[in-house]
C-alpha cells in the first residue's frame, strides 16, 4: 500500500486542504471508514481508474481537494498525458483531470439536483443566527455533490457564523443535500466561503472545490473563491466556465505523512524550519 500525503488549494505555499491518496490497498468499505476515521483526513482510495472518497466521518460521492492530490499523483507518472479520466466508485461519475503549468484542474458538468422546499427561516436556523437575511435567495446548485448555496452580506457575517451542526446534518439527510456553503462577495470581485457539512467544527473544510463548482453553476460564470481563514489555512480555488463544462482547480504541494494520532490530523505540511 502506498499512501501520498498532500495539501491542496492552498493560496500559498505551507496553505491547503490535506487529503491522503492510497493507492494499493485492497481493502473493502468498512476498512477504508475505519482508515480515514483513524488519521482524521479526507482520503481517496485509487483502485485503477476508479476512486473511492472518505471523509473522517462518512463515505462521500464526491470530494474534489482530494480529487486534486489524486491529479498531482497520477500526473507525476503521466506528465506529457493532456487529459486524464476516473470514475467515481459511488455514481460511477466521470471525472477528467487536467494540468496547466503547477495548477491541476478538474472537468465537471453541471447537475440538475432537485430543489426542496426552503421556509424563509430555514437559513437563519441551520446557521444559528437569529435575523439573517441572505443576499439573495438561497438555492441547491451541484457539480455531483449538492451544496444549499446561502449568501451572506459581508465577511464579518460569513465568519461570525457558528451554527447547527447537527440540525444541517439532519436537514441534509432529509433534503438530499450536502450540507451549507455560506459565501459572500468581496470588494475586490472574489467570493470568499466556508461550507458546513461536519458535525465536529474542528474539521470544518479549508478547501470544498464542490461548492466552488456549484457556485459556479448558480452565478454562471468563473470565479476566484476564497476559503480557509476559519480554519487558519488560506485557500484558493479558481473555476471556469468551458463549454457546457465546468473546471475547477487549484495548486497542489506535498505533505509529510506523520504518524503520531496525538494531533488533530496525521498529515503535515512540509514546513521550513522556523527562526
Amino acid at each position: 500500500m502506498q499512501v501520498h500525503a498532500l495539501k491542496c488549494f492552498g493560496e500559498g505555499p505551507g496553505d491547503g486542504n490535506p487529503a491522503l491518496v492510497i493507492e494499493g490497498d485492497g481493502s473493502k468499505e468498512e476498512a477504508r471508514r475505519a482508515f480515514a476515521h483513524a488519521r482524521n483526513t479526507t482520503c481517496v482510495f485509487l483502485d485503477g481508474d476508479v476512486v473511492d472518497f472518505y471523509y473522517p466521518h462518512m463515505r462521500s460521492p464526491l470530494c474534489l481537494h482530494a480529487t486534486l492530490a489524486m491529479a498531482h499523483v497520477l500526473f507525476a507518472r503521466r506528465q506529457e498525458a493532456p487529459m486524464l479520466a476516473v470514475r467515481t466508485a459511488m455514481r460511477g461519475q466521470r471525472l477528467e483531470l487536467l494540468r496547466d503549468g503547477d495548477a491541476f484542474f478538474i472537468r465537471l458538468q453541471a447537475q440538475d439536483p432537485a430543489q426542496p422546499a426552503l421556509a424563509a427561516s430555514l437559513p437563519a436556523r441551520l446557521l444559528a443566527m437569529p435575523g439573517l437575511m441572505p443576499a439573495s435567495g438561497p438555492r441547491v446548485a451541484s457539480v455531483g455533490s449538492p451544496k444549499l448555496l446561502v449568501e451572506v452580506a459581508d465577511a464579518a457575517t460569513l465568519h461570525a457564523l457558528r451554527p447547527d451542526l447537527a440540525a444541517i446534518t439532519a436537514w441534509g439527510k432529509e433534503a438530499g443535500v450536502n450540507g451549507i456553503y455560506a459565501w459572500c462577495r468581496l470588494p475586490d470581485g472574489r467570493l470568499e466561503g466556508r461550507n458546513f457539512n461536519h458535525l465536529d467544527p474542528a474539521l470544518e473544510d479549508s478547501a470544498t472545490g464542490v461548492a466552488a463548482g456549484a457556485l459556479t453553476v448558480l452565478l454562471g460564470h468563473g470565479i476566484t473563491l476564497l476559503q480557509g481563514r476559519a480554519t487558519g489555512q488560506a485557500c484558493l480555488i479558481a473555476t471556469r466556465v468551458d463549454g457546457r463544462g465546468i473546471l475547477v482547480g487549484g495548486r497542489t504541494e506535498p505533505a509529510a505523512v506523520v504518524e503520531s494520532l496525538g494531533g488533530r490530523r496525521r498529515n503535515a505540511p512540509q514546513d521550513p524550519p522556523q527562526p
